[in-house]
């Protein structure tokens, strides 16, 4: 899908290419930061401690989001003995809480700058992607925050999605979901954005 615009729109290619890297990273990074700061070394022992895209990106991921669109980076290990229940939840919703915080910002400057330019085409894209992963990440199903999220408020049900997701098959199920379901998905997303537009008088 991205692909395409390489040959199409090689400047559009390089600011959305661009604003999923730094958005995944800001996700990823967050997670690890505030389990680090929550007292788990998980994180840190494998390097995620950082805001550097190549400890974060997923190489099929990665490929997943520039020829189908959607994909994922690489999951931030935590141990949530050290952490426990409300730790959990804060480090799990620390990944969407940091693109909700990024589309914001990005919609605060788009309503005090001039409504035109590069500039302005760059803050949409990244609003755009950060609203994009952080309603796709608050989805509650297997292997996406949102399901982890609901486990760590619901123990006995956060056992039985963590067995789920411990299944060979649920990577695919969870991708098909995603496929059937893409057209809603999108209808939410849409609505989330104009209402963060709207929130600071921008659209």
């Amino acid at each position: 899908m991205l692909l395409s615009l390489l040959t199409q729109n090689p400047l559009a290619f390089v600011i959305i290419a661009a604003a999923l890297a730094l958005s995944l990273t800001v996700h990823e990074f967050a997670h690890a930061w505030t389990a680090d700061r929550l007292g788990d070394p998980t994180p840190r022992r494998f390097g995620r401690v950082t805001l550097n895209p190549a400890k974060h990106l997923d190489p099929l991921g990665t490929l997943l989001l520039l020829i189908a669109g959607f994909g994922f980076a690489k999951p931030v290990p935590i141990n949530p003995g050290n952490l426990g229940r409300w730790g959990t939840l804060w480090a799990t919703a620390a990944g969407p809480i940091s693109n909700i915080l990024i589309a914001v910002l990005c919609a605060v400057l788009l309503a005090v700058l001039p409504s035109s330019g590069l500039t302005v085409v760059i803050l949409l894209t990244v609003l755009s992607v950060n609203i994009v992963l952080a309603v796709f990440n608050l989805i509650p199903i297997p292997l996406l925050d949102g399901s982890r999220i609901l486990g760590a408020l619901v123990p006995s049900l956060g056992r039985s999605l963590a067995q789920f997701e411990a299944q060979p098959f649920s990577f695919l199920l969870v991708m098909l979901f995603i496929f059937l379901a893409s057209e809603p998905i999108g209808q939410i997303i849409g609505t989330v954005q104009g209402w963060v537009l709207g929130l600071v008088g921008v659209g």
